[in-house]
Parts: structure tokens; sequence; C-alpha cells
């Protein structure tokens, strides 16, 4: 017969193995049965009733502390700066300063003025003044607060607590009338001296004060004497419940069922604090909710906070999970918030290899960007600003005397001619046959310049040059020819669409883009039409800063600032009309951030490259279109397509590619002359051409490598005349 032990540890075998199963803990039954039998008993504590109104305490200054016990809450805690960031920065800091000395120096100046007005009020109510002082006076001394209880004594007709009252009342009458007029005999004895013995400006200033006194005795409640001499902004304090509905009013269901609470609601990781000159709430949205679907609703956030749209702000965090929201709430809209003056108006130099101010996020703070090294691209639709963006970073190389300048104002304008016009070296502006031959030529130049450079740079010692790049060292030394080039192109979307050499211009711009930054030549590229047909993929995927403001659609927004941009919730779509220089700036080895560029005008634009020619000047480095120069003949214009068919034979079918570059550079030198098969596969591309498989026997032996075949070359010619014809 089975002892029931047996069934019991059988049970609890069994239970143990379920637990192991679902990947439970698993617990020793018997145990767990003689520690509850052994702990005294403890009343369960009954919970508190919660209001589901009651706002998460976020708002106190002291958050509770929540973690694995004390030593992993410390290593989980985030650490507030000794230091606050405005000290840090000399820059923030003389920001900041200048700021407090503006509001007072405002202040006090409003005040001064007023100050005669001010006197007027008071003086006209000083009469009113002095009849209430007067008679506050008498009625002190006649003891009137003590009567209501007097009064109540009689009509109770307590005959014994009305003598005791009014007893007293003769008392206090006797000192008070005693005090008034010690303080009228010496009231009088004072101004009496004053009149006698006091030269006239301190009579004046006691008449006055007296006068002032009086009426502002006689002020009524709601008539103020002094305005404010700035209004303080609407703007509100942040707080948790004010995040919370507005929250849940975007229509997100787990906000909506728990009103921001408890798992299933918003989450706070931090309390709210000031961040600048606005507020800062951070944490989780409810499981499933991500950062960019609030960054969607904007609009419907902004509603909840009853904000206007430019203070308000959701950011996703790189480094956390995508439903961590960062919610910054500025107190004035970005586009109308004053900005601190740029540091490079008035004054100074720009060394381009190092990082310049540009513009200001959302709280205020300098953004930089480091011209070298790279190729950008500037996307918006049309009156965001973008052409003042590009003439802004433009002004930043000008800067630097050394930078070499080519500027390209295809929207016909002249918004380029302050900087093309005072510093640059090769300028055009029109979509005409002649700015766009003067392009083409310069930008075949360039293509040969890129190519000396990788030589000059080959060239040099690993020790002068060890990045195989160019250095700010380097391009200080005018012999070697490596000072920076910088491009920039309005509307480029003019030439990669032109009929003729629109597949040129590609050619080209797509290799300054990809080997350009190396050898220190940098092109920008602006356009109103960011799709890619106005900016080929072979540019937008190699360009490495991107700067782009308000567009239409994710297509638009994603050819600009990189593939699946849109999901990752960088979007230049929700940007308002308004928003004029407001941008998604994308480089210097950093996320997305939101900027908003500084503003200068033509008349400052003149100014400030007016300041750089003069630099240019002294130094001698001023040259080119900006003194009047034209360019230099170039190589004449050659047909690729025509020159492999003249050194391809027709009864070579095909050839080796390494072959026909060695045969072109014989036949045009001054063209040809360093390329190889991979430059050949890229000049071929724009034409439709691509390279091929071609089989030689070498030695007994076939050898397979790329090539062209002839019957390819005689097609896309083919095909380009009967275009040309045709149009």
């Amino acid at each position: 017969m089975k002892h029931p032990d047996d069934d019991h540890e059988l049970f609890n075998r069994l239970e143990a193995e379920m637990a192991a199963d679902h990947g439970a803990d698993v617990v020793d039954l018997d145990k767990a049965r003689a520690a509850r039998e052994q702990a005294p008993t403890v009343p369960a504590p009954v919970p508190e009733p919660t209001d589901p109104d009651t706002p998460v305490l976020v708002d106190q200054p002291a958050p509770v502390a929540a973690g694995p016990g004390y030593l992993g809450r410390l290593a989980g805690a985030r650490r507030r700066a000794v230091v606050p960031v405005w000290l840090k920065s000399v820059a923030e800091l003389r920001t900041a300063s200048a700021w407090v000395a503006r509001h007072y120096a405002h202040a006090a100046g409003y005040h001064a003025l007023r100050a005669p007005i001010y006197a007027a009020r008071l003086a006209f109510q000083a009469p009113a003044g002095a009849a209430k002082v007067v008679g506050d006076t008498m009625r002190w001394v006649a003891d009137r607060e003590g009567e209501p209880v007097r009064l109540a004594a009689v009509r109770r007709e307590d005959a014994a607590e009305y003598l005791k009252l009014s007893r007293q009342r003769d008392g206090r009458v006797r000192l008070r009338t005693l005090v008034a007029a010690l303080a009228l005999f010496t009231g009088l004895v004072l101004a009496l001296a004053i009149y006698v013995l006091a030269p006239d400006w301190l009579q004046a200033v006691s008449v006055s004060a007296v006068v002032l006194a009086l009426g502002a005795a006689g002020r009524k409640a709601d008539t103020p004497v002094v305005h404010r001499a700035v209004e303080l902004p609407k703007a509100t304090k942040l707080t948790s419940d004010i995040v919370l509905r507005a929250l849940g009013a975007l229509g997100i269901p787990a906000i909506n069922q728990a009103q921001g609470k408890g798992r299933d609601g918003f989450e706070f990781t931090a309390p709210i604090t000031r961040d600048g000159p606005g507020w800062r709430a951070e944490g989780n949205l409810p499981y499933g909710v991500t950062v960019t679907d609030i960054i969607e609703r904007r609009e419907r956030l902004a509603s909840g906070l009853r904000r206007p749209l430019g203070c308000v702000w959701p950011e996703a965090v790189p480094d956390e999970h995508t439903g961590h929201l960062v919610l910054w709430v500025g107190d004035q809209d970005m586009s109308r918030a004053s900005q601190p003056a740029w540091p490079l108006l008035k004054s100074g130099q720009v060394d381009l290899f190092k990082p310049v101010a540009y513009g200001t996020d959302q709280r205020g703070r300098w953004t930089e960007v480091t011209l070298m090294y790279i190729a950008g691209v500037i996307g918006a639709i049309p009156r965001m600003g973008k052409t003042f963006l590009l003439r802004l970073l433009l002004l930043i190389a000008a800067l630097d005397p050394r930078a070499e300048l080519h500027t390209y104002d295809m929207k016909g304008t002249g918004d380029l001619d302050p900087v093309g016009n005072a510093v640059g070296y090769r300028h055009a502006a029109g979509d005409d046959d002649e700015p766009v031959q003067y392009a083409l030529d310069d930008f075949r130049a360039l293509r040969e310049e890129l190519r000396r450079r990788t030589k000059v740079i080959r060239s040099l010692p690993r020790d002068i040059c060890p990045e195989s790049k160019v250095t700010s060292a380097l391009a200080d030394k005018r012999s070697l020819g490596l000072h920076p080039i910088v491009v920039g192109v309005d509307e480029c979307q003019v030439l990669f669409e032109h009929p003729e050499h629109g597949k040129e211009f590609e050619e080209i711009i797509t290799d300054l883009v990809k080997r350009g930054p190396a050898t220190g030549i940098v092109v920008l590229l602006a356009t109103q039409r960011p799709d890619a047909k106005s900016l080929p993929t072979g540019i937008s995927a190699n360009a490495s800063a991107r700067w782009c403001l308000k567009v239409m659609g994710q297509l638009e927004n994603d050819m600009v600032l990189g593939t699946s941009a849109y999901k990752r919730g960088v979007r230049a779509t929700m940007f308002a009309w308004g928003d004029k220089g407001i941008h998604y700036f994308v480089g210097e080895g950093s996320d997305a951030r939101i900027v908003r560029s500084v503003y200068v005008d033509a008349g400052g634009a003149e100014a400030i490259a007016a300041r750089a020619r003069r630099v240019r000047e002294k130094a001698g480095l001023l040259a080119g279109h900006a003194l009047g120069e034209a360019p230099e003949p170039t190589t004449a214009a050659y047909d690729l397509l025509a020159d492999i068919l003249a050194v391809v034979p027709a009864k070579e079918a095909k050839a080796w590619s390494e072959t026909i570059v060695a045969r072109l550079a014989d036949l045009r030198p001054e063209v040809y002359d360093g390329w190889d098969p991979d430059a050949l596969a890229a000049a071929l591309k724009p034409h439709g051409v691509s390279t091929i498989q071609v089989g030689r026997r070498v030695n007994g032996k076939v050898v397979n490598r790329r090539g062209v075949d002839r019957s390819h070359i005689t097609t896309a010619i083919a095909e380009r005349d009967g275009k040309r014809d045709a149009g």
C-alpha cells in the first residue's frame, strides 16, 4: 500500500517540473509551508484608494528611487553635472550675461522715461491720500476697531462687560491722543527746521517724498501707478498633468485606457526639468508605441499642450529603445525666438578644417559644421530658405582665405552674386546655354584637378601625409596646390536634367562627390526637387552631409536625409510653412538634429563677402572671376564614344578595358592620361554602356577580363544621335 507522503512527494516533483518548463522558479512546498508556519502573522497592508485623476509625482524636486537594491539604483543613476552647462561654455555665459544686462537696461530706461508721468499721477492722488491718512489716524485715536465689541455688549444688555470695555476704550484714547499729539508736534518741528535750516534741494526732496507717499497711500487697488516694462511670456510650467493630457489626446489606445499610469501608460523616467528656454520631459511610451507615432501627431500634440507648433519638439534618443520619448517644449516658437548674434557676422576668419557655428538648435545652442571632407546636399520646397542656407555655407567658406570658390546660381536670380562676384574663382548665373557651357568647362577642369591632386597626395611621404588626405597644414603650402576647393550649385537639377550635357554633369559630379573630399574638394548641391531625377542616387547616397528643410513627402525626405530616415522618425515633412531656415542636419558624425540656420540678408552677405575679399587681397590670394579674369582655355570637348571607336577598329569586335584606356591615352593624353578600367566603366555608365567579360587566349590559355563590346558603342551613338535629331 502506497504511503501518503509518496503521493505528496510525487506532487511536488510534478509541480517543480511544470514550473521549470514554464521558465518559473522551482519552490520546495514543504520548506515554504514550514516557513509560513514559523513566521509571525502580519496583517496584509490595505491598499490605499487611488484616484484615476491623481497625477504621477514627477514634478517633485526629489524623484522616488526605484531599482534592484541601493547599489543597483546607484549604478543606473543619472548624475547631474557639477558645473552647469552654461558655465562650461564661454559663449553661452557671454550670451546669458548680455541678455540679463539688456533686460535690466531696458527696464531701467523704460521707467526712467516715464518717471515724470508716475510723479504727476501720484501728485494728483496726494489729496486723497492725505484725507485717507487723517481719517485712519482719527479712527485709530478714537479706538474705532473696538466699537463692534462694545455694541455687541449693549445688544446683550451686559452692563458689567460694557463698563469694562468703556474703561478700556477711555485708556486707549488717552494714550493714543498723547502719541498723536507728540507725533504732530515732532513733525511740525522737523518741517520748520527743514524750512529754516535745510538747503533748497533737501526741501524739494522732502516735499516731493511726502507728496509721493500721500499719493501712494491714496492709490486705488485697481489702478497701478507703474506698468510692466517687460511682458513675461505666457508659457506655463510643464507638468505631468499637462503632458499626460496631451498624450491622451493623441488617440493612442494604451494611453487613453490608463490615462498615462501603470505599465500600459506613459512612464516618466526623469523629473520634468528646465532645459534652456523651455521644459524637458522624458519617459517611456506604452508598449508598442514608438516615438515616430508621436512625431506623426506633432500638430495634435501641440494642441494638447496648448502651445504653438514651433514650441513642441518630440525627439527619439539614439541609444534607447524606440519607445523612449524626449519631449522639449519651448517658451517661444523656434522660428520667432531671438537668436544670439552670429560670431562671424562682424569679424573673424575661418579654418575650414575646424567646426564652425552656423545655426542654433531648439534650445538656442550653437550647432557647428565642418565643411572639409564632406559632400553636401540641401533639399527643400521653394521659399523655405534653401538658397539662403547654401549662401551661408559659402560665406563661411569665403572667410577661409585659402578656399577657392566655384559658385553657380542656376536659378538665375543673383542670390549667390554677393559671394561669387566678391571672392569667387568661378561664378555663373542662369540656365541658358552660356552659363551651362561655362559650368561644364569648369567641372571638366575640376575633374582634371581631382586627378592631379590624387597624384600629388600619392607622391607625398607618409610622415607628411599619413592618412592620404589633405590636411590644414598641407593646404597652407600653396606650392602643392592642395588648398580647399568649395563648389556650390543652387538648383542643381538644371545641370542633371540638361538634354545634352546632363549625363556628363552626373558623371563628373558623382566622381567629385565620391573622391573629392579626401583631396580637399567640397561639393554642395541645393535643389527644390529632391527626387531621383533631379538628385542622382549616386550623389545622394554618397553625400556625408545633408540639410533638409521642409519637404512634402517621404520620397523627397529620404532622398535628402538618407534611406529609411522617414521610418526612423527623421521627418522634415513636419516643419510648418513658417519654419523658414529650420531643417534637419545630418553630419558631423551624429544623428539628425533640428537646426535653425543663421539668417543673413543680402546686405549682410555683401558685407561679409567684402570683408573676405579684403583679407584675400591683403594675402594676395584673390584670383579668377573676382578679379575679372576669364577662365583659361580648357581642353577641347571630346566625344568618349567616338574616341573608343577610333581606337578599337571594326575588325576588333571586343577589347579589354585596359587596352582601350592605353590607346585613349595615346590618342588624347591631355584628357585620358591616368585613366584605368574603373574610370572607363564609370565614364561609360551615363551613356548606357556597361563593361562585359571579354575572353582572350594568352599563351595558350583563355584569360577573362573586363572589356567593351564595340557594337554596344555604335548602338549608343546611334541612339544619342537619334535623340538629338528628334529634339
